[in-house]
């Protein structure tokens, strides 16, 4: 890319996580959906969860529960997570692994620490990020991507690391399959480390620290708060002694979104009928 091609990256807008609380009360920062922003398309929500410490016997995840219309993808850093859904499928997340469960017509899941996490108590962290999916396969058939963390593409130089789950970002192109263009990279930062990389074009661009802070051109980003990014090439700069930053870009599906609760369709009929689907046990039955 050219000097007169590069339009290098700035902050458009800092949005500060709200606190909340899921399943059987795991805590999140939650920059959206907030009563002040629904959504940024084609993403729906982003929890950052963590991290923190449980006790023996404290661990707490999420009931079972219904999905339709969308894909939940979970980026575990620290932890084991374990998950089952009325399809009959069974596994487990450990640090540095990557659940991608494409919903589409509807699946009955839970997820949480493990029987072993929690009887022994520790540490957990990671996040969960809702994907659109287009009208046209939001009745697909359920699926499901387990990413292990020795899939991911990988650079390690100068005081950085960068992982790359999905998508191009970086210089590397990660495993995983996605049904809506997106990118999704983990960056790690000592103080005065940089990584810059290729935006994809008319994408949504955000950045957001996991631990410590960044700075992308003059403005600087803190725990807690997401960046929305503009521009065509992106250079992120450590600031603090050890800095995690997740950089997501999406192309934006541009349909209507009608959304209650587990449901994501684009029209309210839709959504009637969905509530209507899990009602009749159309999902499936969960499996105790």
């Amino acid at each position: 890319m050219t000097d007169i091609d590069t339009d290098t990256a700035t902050v458009s807008r800092l949005i500060r996580a709200q606190r909340a609380v899921e399943g059987d009360g795991f805590v999140v920062r939650r920059p959206f959906p907030t009563t002040m922003l629904s959504h940024l398309d084609p993403f729906l929500l982003f929890d950052h969860m963590g991290p923190m410490e449980f006790a023996a016997g404290e661990g707490v995840g999420t009931p079972w529960h219904p999905h339709r219309g969308f894909e939940t993808v979970t980026y575990l850093l620290e932890g084991e997570v374990e998950h089952r859904d009325s399809l009959g499928n069974h596994g487990f997340l450990n640090a540095g692994d990557t659940q991608w469960m494409t919903a589409g017509s509807g699946v009955l899941h839970k997820e949480g620490p493990s029987q072993a996490a929690q009887a022994a108590g520790g540490r957990m962290h990671g996040l969960q990020l809702w994907v659109n999916l287009p009208a046209a396969e939001k009745m697909s058939a359920p699926a499901y991507q387990d990413l292990r963390a020795e899939a991911n593409a990988r650079r390690d130089q100068d005081g950085s690391s960068v992982r790359v789950i999905a998508g191009r970002l970086f210089g590397l192109a990660g495993p995983g399959s996605t049904r809506t263009p997106i990118s999704y990279a983990h960056v790690s930062l000592a103080a005065g480390a940089e990584v810059t990389t290729e935006l994809p074009a008319g994408h949504v661009v955000l950045a957001y620290p996991l631990t410590g802070a960044f700075r992308i051109g003059n403005t600087q980003v803190d725990e807690g708060i997401l960046a929305v990014v503009e521009g065509t090439e992106l250079t992120v700069r450590g600031v603090a002694p050890s800095s995690e930053v997740i950089v997501l870009t999406g192309q934006p599906i541009g349909e209507p979104v009608a959304r209650y609760g587990p449901f994501v369709m684009n029209t309210e009929g839709e959504l009637r009928q969905a509530f209507s689907d899990f009602e009749r046990g159309r999902f499936g039955t969960p499996d105790d």
